[in-house]
């Protein structure tokens, strides 16, 4: 199979003529749009060339500290954004978000790094960090709907839950149906792509692999793996975010906090 052909700066520079393009449609279209579009053209080609030099600098440092620093940092980065997604006003939902993010991906990339890739050193590099990043990423996207969901849903429905409670209800049974409903939502984008992997798309896992040389069934083997970290990892980190949001919105007396 032929080897990876590699883009220099003359290539990824015409490649920002799609952006371009992109920006002058929007400015035809009267949408208003350019103004985002060069924003996240610019954050695009910044973050992404500096993760390049970060992850090149790691990989070759080849240090179990270095990996990580990496990796707490990736973390800390996903649950400052699901927290500003989910509520600034409720107290502690960033260290709630950020144990709740690091338990599920610490026991995803765990579980798969011994008991299915098993390299020869636990934070292998080339394996941890992208996997970690994968898992945190889309763990992210499901805390902040699930735990925005939940919030949005318990501040409009004071009334009905206050019913329950006067009822004879725990906190925890007044809102079980909410919290159900908002973890059934922060699984949403996963079910549907798992749904629809393969068949739709070809995913953007095999595809970066495809174009690294790899064969298509090692490649779709990983995919599989990591639908199902992803799968596992969502789960998980819904079920603690929305426990723990639970929580915050009653106080010692099981009264609801307004």
């Amino acid at each position: 199979m032929q080897e990876l052909i590699k883009l220099d700066f003359v290539d990824l520079a015409i490649a920002v003529g799609l952006m371009a393009i992109a920006i002058g449609l929007s400015a035809w279209e009267k949408l208003g749009l350019e103004l985002n579009l060069a924003l996240a053209t610019g954050r695009t080609i910044l973050q992404l060339l500096v993760l390049g030099y970060i992850l090149d600098f790691i990989l070759a440092l080849d240090n179990a500290w270095a990996v990580l620093a990496i990796l707490t940092i990736m973390l800390t980065i996903t649950a400052i954004v699901a927290r500003n997604r989910i509520s600034q006003k409720i107290p502690y939902v960033l260290p709630l978000v950020w144990g709740a993010i690091l338990i599920s991906t610490a026991l995803t990339v765990l579980y798969t790094n011994f008991l299915i890739i098993q390299p020869e050193r636990w934070y292998e590099p080339q394996y941890i960090i992208p996997l970690a990043g994968i898992v945190l990423g889309n763990a992210t996207n499901a805390a902040a709907i699930a735990g925005d969901r939940l919030v949005s849903t318990i501040n409009s429905s004071h009334l009905e839950i206050e019913t329950h409670l006067s009822l004879g209800a725990t906190p925890e049974q007044a809102v079980s149906q909410y919290r159900k409903d908002a973890i059934r939502a922060g699984l949403i984008p996963t079910l549907n792509q798992m749904i629809l992997i393969g068949m739709v798309a070809i995913p953007g896992i095999t595809t970066g692999q495809l174009l690294a040389g790899v064969k298509p069934l090692d490649a779709v083997s990983y995919e599989i793996l990591i639908m199902f970290m992803v799968a596992f990892a969502n789960l998980l980190t819904t079920v603690l975010v929305t426990k723990g949001l639970c929580r915050q919105f009653f106080n010692s007396a099981a009264q609801l906090v307004r």
